[in-house]
């Protein structure tokens, strides 16, 4: 199939990822009520269609934290992205720096600060939680600096990691066990193309950036055991404080669905938020972005860079959030579905894809600047 769309990859993702990685991608928690909203709450939004208005010159450039992006979105930290085609964080990243888009690197990504920074050259941003281990989080952030990293993403929404439903019956939850190692290995052998590319000739498998603290057991069997047993659920805004002490570049709250919290996040001297649900992936039941954002822009607007994301799988969700508030918009799983549909062209032609997308509800909404794009464009 030749794909025209980021559902199209998305096809191709579940046709060529064992199920366990198709399903960690693409799944929620429980009945995955949220993540479903995140959907439905986009789509329902209505655009304003105007004519007659000269569009003859688009520009979808904006400007985020002092730095010039080519379109209004950023790539998103995807746990274990590496496993989607080989080396895979290294194929995003360069994709997303040819576009003229951020790139984020996960704590849980299969290749390490050092491998990206190595193969790219534009400055990517890193993702980090809150964790028990702080000596762990203080070398992170010292080897994020010296990967010239340039923006921390500090997601606040897990204090305890929700409950996935797919990953128990796939065999990601209980990864270690014989019967998760069984279901996994059955899956791997059934997906051949997935088996030699990243099974194969993508070793090694290890999440890059905790061999120091994960030592032999560095492996995905691994990684869900060891995130339960360090995330911290007594953290607290005070707790961010030695985080912006020690981190000098700009700082973004990511996990923010309240304005309340939006107030703290401002208030604790972060630059930015990310208004997220963590995809649906955390608490079900709760808002959609799109439900919350209004809301929140209107709270913190004026005080930091409002971003979001959640449910966004195309250039008219991406104009959708921008008019709700945003100033720009992160894409997780609809890089990742492309990244395992096709690996960099794969996530360059969604780049592609959305930019155009972009461009093309722009001219008919009758707005030439992605900047001046405001809650007036929504009926």
């Amino acid at each position: 199939m030749k794909a025209a769309s980021v559902m199209d990859y998305r096809t191709l993702a579940r046709r060529r990822l064992p199920a366990f990685l198709f399903n960690y991608i693409d799944g929620g928690s429980f009945d995955e009520v949220t993540l479903k909203r995140n959907r439905r709450d986009l789509q329902d939004l209505a655009l304003r269609q105007r004519v007659l208005c000269d569009v003859s010159k688009i520009d979808v450039a904006t400007t985020l934290f002092g730095e010039a992006i080519a379109i209004p979105v950023v790539l998103a930290p995807v746990g274990l992205g590496g496993m989607n085609a080989r080396r895979g964080e290294i194929q995003a990243a360069r994709a997303a720096q040819n576009a003229g888009a951020p790139f984020t690197l996960s704590t849980v990504s299969l290749c390490s600060l050092e491998e990206v920074s190595a193969a790219t050259q534009r400055p990517f941003w890193f993702q980090l939680y809150m964790l028990r281990d702080k000596p762990f989080m203080r070398d992170m952030l010292a080897r994020a600096r010296a990967a010239g990293c340039t923006t921390l993403v500090f997601t606040v929404d897990l204090p305890t990691p929700g409950v996935r439903y797919r990953d128990y019956r796939t065999g990601l939850s209980n990864a270690a066990n014989w019967s998760g190692r069984l279901r996994r290995t059955f899956q791997s052998v059934t997906h051949p193309r997935w088996a030699w590319d990243v099974g194969v000739m993508g070793r090694p498998h290890r999440l890059g950036n905790l061999s120091a603290v994960l030592g032999k057991a560095d492996g995905i069997e691994n990684y869900m055991a060891w995130l339960s047993d360090n995330f911290d659920p007594s953290v607290t805004w005070k707790d961010l404080e030695w985080i912006r002490d020690s981190w000098r570049g700009t700082l973004i709250i990511k996990g923010v669905l309240d304005p309340d919290d939006a107030r703290l996040a401002a208030d604790s001297g972060a630059d930015g938020i990310v208004v997220s649900n963590h995809g649906g992936r955390q608490l079900d039941g709760a808002l959609s972005t799109a439900a919350a954002l209004p809301a929140i822009a209107d709270a913190v607007g004026e005080r930091l860079t409002v971003l979001a994301d959640g449910g966004v799988r195309s250039g008219l969700d991406v104009v959708r959030m921008l008019a709700l508030g945003a100033k720009s918009v992160m894409i997780g799983r609809a890089w990742a579905y492309a990244l395992a549909g096709g690996g960099e062209a794969g996530v360059a032609h969604v780049l592609r894809i959305i930019e155009a997308e972009i461009r093309v509800a722009m001219a008919l909404t009758g707005v030439t600047r992605a900047a001046d794009i405001g809650r007036d464009l929504l009926a």
